[in-house]
């Protein structure tokens, strides 16, 4: 692995691990082992059914809630879209205001990028949601 690809895979760990503890700190158990449940799921989702439909799903999935900003799906939803949207000219949609609308109004390559960026980061968000989120017997009853 090239020492940019590594420098890029410990930026998404950096991010990663800022996002889940700041679910850790802010929300309680029960939203945290959502959040972490959502994010396990999210991969095969978008394997399934495409990075749009996936992402499109989760922020349909938190317009219920009484508080959105709060919802793990939206949560999830935007630490997703604070990656591929940041200003970095690596990000496939840097500096983009909605996430969905760069998708739809973006070319195949650009969301061919996004999807595989988006796998990676989930490697890395997966992981570490688990190891600071899930409760324990919830562990152990997934696995």
């Amino acid at each position: 692995m090239s020492d940019q690809k590594r420098m890029l895979d410990l930026e998404r760990a950096t991010f990663s691990l800022k996002k889940v503890k700041r679910i850790e700190e802010d929300f309680s158990a029960e939203q945290a082992d959502a959040y972490a449940d959502y994010t396990k799921r999210l991969p095969a989702a978008i394997l399934g059914n495409g990075l749009g439909q996936a992402l499109a799903q989760l922020r349909a999935a938190a317009v219920g809630s009484h508080d959105k900003k709060t919802d793990p799906h939206y949560l999830l939803y935007q630490d997703i879209h604070d990656w591929l949207c940041r200003d970095d000219s690596r990000a496939p949609y840097a500096k983009a205001k909605d996430l969905l609308e760069a998708l739809v109004a973006g070319d195949r390559h650009t969301y061919l990028r996004a999807r595989a960026e988006t796998m990676a980061l989930l490697e890395w968000h997966k992981k570490l949601a688990v190891a600071y989120l899930k409760q324990p017997e919830a562990v152990n009853r997934h696995e």
